[in-house]
Parts: structure tokens; sequence; C-alpha cells
């Protein structure tokens, strides 16, 4: 997990990573939250292959309120309202975030933009998604291994 390491250390700028680490879910939460951090998790292979699905995904996994819209300006609003509540920031865990990609790039790609503006703005602690898994090539996007 060196890469994962780095990151929650704060050796490593927050960002949008590919990561390929083969480690259980349980086992990354454990790390996370050890660290100090908290812990969202989008199961891409199961709930999250279209637009509709990822937006209930991350919505569940980041726990929005029930007001939440489910679009990508909805999201963009909760996103303002992760906060770190006492710790370093929160790590999204994207798993299996390939059939999304594949199956509508364009909104996949606004995904990515809209999780990005809020890794940039930081508010309210750090904030970091990791892709992990094989999917298409992402412009911009440094691997984490």
């Amino acid at each position: 997990m060196s890469g994962l390491a780095a990151l929650l250390a704060e050796r490593r700028e927050p960002g949008i990573y590919h990561w390929h680490g083969a480690f259980s879910v349980s086992d990354v939460q454990h790390t996370v939250e050890h660290a100090g951090w908290h812990f969202a998790h989008v199961d891409g292979w199961h709930d999250a292959e279209t637009k509709k699905e990822f937006l209930k995904a991350v919505g569940d996994a980041l726990h929005f309120p029930d007001y939440y819209g489910r679009n990508f300006d909805a999201l963009a609003d909760c996103l303002r309202d992760v906060e770190a509540d006492g710790s370093h920031g929160t790590i999204l865990l994207w798993d299996g975030w390939g059939p999304f990609a594949w199956h509508n790039e364009k909104a996949f790609l606004k995904a990515l933009t809209v999780l990005g503006r809020r890794v940039a703005a930081d508010h309210g602690g750090h904030f970091s998604v990791l892709l992990r898994g094989e999917g298409p090539r992402v412009t911009g996007v440094e691997s984490l291994d």
C-alpha cells in the first residue's frame, strides 16, 4: 500500500489516481481509517455501471442527505459539504470504474470533472479518489502504484 501510505501521510497531493492495490475493501478501509481519514467505497462492478447507478452509489457511499438530486449539479453541491470532521480528509475508493467509463465516456468524464473540482477545492479537508481496476486510459490521471 506504499502509494496509498504516502497519500495518507500527506507526502502525496490529494487527487484522482489510478490504483491497482489488490487488497480487500475492508483492509483498505481499515488502513484509511487507522490513518485518521474517512473512507467511502463505490462498487462499480455491481452498483455503478451507468450514470444513474454511479450517482446513487456515490451518494450512498458519501452519506449524502435525502434531498440529494442524483445529478451532476447535486453531486457538486453535496461534495462541497463533505468535510473532514476532525480527520485528515476523505478517500473515495471507486472499484470497477471501467464499465462506467466504457459504457458512457461523456458521463464518466463529467463525473471525474466534478470529483476533481472537489479535490482541488479542499473544502474542510483533503479529498482523493482512487480508481481501482482496469479501464480506458484517462488523460491526466496518475498512478498511485
